[in-house]
């Protein structure tokens, strides 16, 4: 790849998640998170936003603070929304909003139910977008956003192609794992990749689209045998020929644009709904800003579970220098027994290992101080019912 190239690639990913609303659901299973977190009243946590959906699942638990941070302002409205949604919608109106993803009138429930509790930032934001997003004859609000105008793309796609509609219907009604993989398999995967999906799924416009920087295609090129379109047809192997799709919220939403009352996350299930209206929702706090930039504002903060999703990838490529910061101020942050999660589009993150951090005035490589958790990361890894991350990792800090 040429140095042009990568300058484009890059720009154009700066670009996207510059100006846009990137994702509109998370695109992380927290079921596997909430099996190694072990959420209780003493901790307080530290999550990346994205969407909000996680955030929200973690304040289904004993946590004691969530602090979703995020760079992208706009991610941060979106759970804002959520937020003031949960606290003034009746269930019904919240589900039709947030779960079918299309909700009627919306713009005169926002002005009048829900605009007086969002910050002045998420006011701006939706004063201009909220019938656009919500309340859409074409669309819902699933295909919005850049992740979401991907899978509309998709979803088009399949519509215009023989029996592939028919297909995915059969395959997300399928009741095992063995109709799953004979539909998968027999029917729906060969006729799905076709010439034009490969070359679509292997541009880096639509990596940028998805929230795939640069530096994770090289990690996949580099460490998967078959580069991004093997990586990605594995993973819908997996995920559709090995794993129960009945549960499997992140792909339904996607190939459908809502979700059902008994496949979604967490917060739009009614009892879930009830808990964080109760009070559950005041544990989250929203801040936007860096990781480090978040932690260094507020000295005070003490974390015990960090949830970092994949950014360290693109901070590692991109700004080694702010990973480096970002982790001297996790560190000087962390509690005795913090657990820290994170993913990576690549099948290793070797970089984490020689980040070079100051502790106490002593300069150490990061490995030193992390005891990972590998054969538990790599035991829930192949759990994950979304499966687009090459790995997935658990650490525990050795200095407190």
């Amino acid at each position: 790849m040429s140095k042009f190239t990568e300058w484009m690639s890059g720009r154009v990913f700066r670009i996207v998640h510059g100006n846009n609303l990137v994702y509109n659901t998370c695109w992380e299973d927290p079921r596997i998170d909430k099996q190694v977190l072990n959420l209780t009243q003493e901790d307080n946590l530290l999550v990346i936003t994205s969407a909000g959906c996680n955030a929200l699942s973690y304040a289904l638990t004993d946590v004691n603070r969530i602090y979703a941070i995020d760079m992208n302002p706009r991610q941060n409205a979106l759970l804002d929304l959520k937020i003031s949604a949960i606290r003034n919608l009746d269930y019904e109106t919240f589900f039709q909003m947030f779960g079918n993803g299309r909700l009627g009138g919306v713009r005169g429930i926002y002005f009048s139910k829900l605009r007086n509790d969002l910050t002045n930032w998420s006011k701006r934001y939706w004063d201009k977008r909220i019938k656009k997003f919500f309340d859409s004859k074409r669309k819902t609000f699933y295909f919005c956003g850049t992740t979401g105008t991907f899978a509309r793309f998709i979803n088009f796609y399949i519509d215009k192609r023989k029996d592939l509609r028919s297909y995915v219907h059969d395959i997300l009604s399928s009741s095992s794992i063995s109709e799953q993989r004979e539909i998968w398999f027999g029917k729906l995967r060969d006729k799905l990749w076709s010439k034009l999906i490969k070359f679509v799924i292997n541009r880096d416009t639509t990596l940028s689209m998805l929230g795939v920087p640069l530096a994770q295609r090289k990690q996949i090129e580099t460490q998967y045998d078959g580069g991004v379109v093997k990586f990605v047809q594995d993973c819908l192997d997996t995920v559709f020929g090995e794993l129960p799709i009945q549960d499997n919220y992140f792909w339904r939403v996607y190939a459908t644009g809502s979700y059902t009352p008994s496949c979604c996350p967490e917060y739009l299930q009614y009892e879930n709904f009830t808990k964080l209206k109760n009070g559950l929702v005041d544990k989250i706090e929203i801040h936007t800003n860096t990781v480090e930039g978040f932690l260094r504002s507020n000295p005070d903060v003490k974390i015990s579970r960090f949830v970092l999703l994949d950014h360290m990838d693109w901070l590692s490529y991109h700004l080694y220098d702010a990973l480096v910061k970002e982790w001297e101020m996790i560190i000087s942050h962390a509690t005795k027994n913090t657990r820290i999660l994170w993913r990576s589009g690549g099948l290793k993150t070797e970089y984490i290992d020689s980040v070079p951090v100051e502790i106490e005035g002593k300069n150490i490589k990061l490995g030193d101080i992390l005891t990972m958790q590998t054969e538990k990361s790599t035991e829930l890894h192949k759990l994950d019912r979304v499966h687009t991350y090459g790995s997935f990792y658990i650490a525990d800090l050795k200095t407190n």
